[in-house]
């Protein structure tokens, strides 16, 4: 292991933001993660995964330990389940491709979701009428200043829309360092119930969808709605569904009849961001190098050289306006450092 200084991580965000790490060091394992939080136990550490769900706004003062510890297998099965597991630093999307070769079912509707197995417990990540929660079993994670392992099952993670413990009551305390998911063997529960998916389907003239046929509609529209990272700079949804009880949202909805909104309890409805920064004018717009994309609202880019501040003002210039515009709220997704 080599502990690199004054390191660029431009190629580590998928903004693609230039910042430099103070130090930066990959581990490829457990055991060298413990060895690393032993050295350096009296120094500030900032953990790494695929930097898919980041705003980097200024360079990183720490130790940076980036997760590359890879693996996948099955640790357990019946007849009609199995369960499977994957090493943090596995890629999301290569691992729930795995999973649909092997004809497990649950993960296909997060098909093409950036960044790593590690992460998505923190955000409790979802698409298309699922999330982690659904198949989540457990996680293993490192605690950062003992170095034990602790395992944290489905209940003890506090899943909520785009949270968890990870977020809360043990922010900054653990590495995850695998997680375990419960997936269908057969009788798989295929989820089309969104409207995008279904139209994607039917315009294939596919009626009764396997998983893969399910993953490759995901991953159609994904395609057609966000832009690769690749190719320019973008860390996915950059703002949260904002969530607005009943009794408010009647009193903007008088005003704003065509305003779109789900249930999502019997006293909350959830607003779509994207329809609100689309309304609000926002969708195409371009700030120099920051802008919001021009086929979904939610996603923020980096056309260049962008910096994350420049990317962070944009953000709050929405933020604001839909406040003033609308008297709702939206909050980020993505973690701003």
């Amino acid at each position: 292991m080599e502990i690199l200084q004054h390191f660029s991580l431009k190629n580590y965000n998928t903004f693609g933001i230039e910042a430099f790490a103070k130090q930066f060091v990959s581990v490829h394992s457990s055991i060298e993660l413990e060895m690393i939080l032993k050295q350096f136990s009296n120094v500030k550490k900032f953990v790494l995964g695929g930097g898919s769900n980041m705003l980097l706004t200024q360079d990183i003062d720490a130790l940076v330990i980036h997760l590359d510890l890879k693996g996948k297998e099955i640790v357990q099965e019946d007849a009609d389940f199995v369960w499977v597991e994957g090493q943090a630093g596995e890629n999301w999307h290569e691992f729930v491709l795995w999973t649909i070769e092997n004809n497990f079912g649950g993960l296909e509707n997060m098909s093409l979701i950036p960044g790593n197995v590690g992460t998505t417990p923190i955000q409790n990540i979802g698409a298309y009428g699922t999330e982690i929660k659904d198949t989540f079993v457990s996680c293993e994670a490192m605690k950062i200043d003992t170095q034990e392992i602790k395992t944290f099952d489905n209940k003890s993670c506090h899943f909520g829309y785009r949270e968890s413990v990870f977020k809360n009551e043990v922010k900054d305390q653990y590495i995850i360092t695998s997680v375990v998911f419960k997936l269908t063997k057969r009788n798989h529960k295929i989820n089309i119930s969104y409207g995008d998916i279904n139209a994607e389907l039917a315009k294939n003239n596919i009626t009764n969808p396997t998983l893969k046929e399910v993953s490759n509609a995901v991953i159609a529209i994904r395609k057609s709605k966000l832009p690769d990272p690749k190719e320019l700079g973008n860390s996915g949804s950059f703002f949260k569904n904002p969530i607005v009880s009943k009794k408010a949202f009647e009193a903007i909805h008088a005003k704003f009849p065509e305003m779109k909104y789900y249930d999502v309890s019997e006293t909350e409805v959830k607003v779509p961001a994207g329809w609100l920064i689309e309304q609000a004018g926002f969708k195409g717009k371009r700030f120099g190098d920051a802008g919001i994309h021009k086929n979904q609202a939610l996603v923020l880019v980096n056309y260049g050289n962008a910096t994350g501040q420049e990317i962070l003002n944009v953000s709050k210039t929405i933020q604001e306006t839909i406040l003033a515009t609308f008297g709702i709220l939206i909050e980020t997704e993505v973690n701003v450092i």
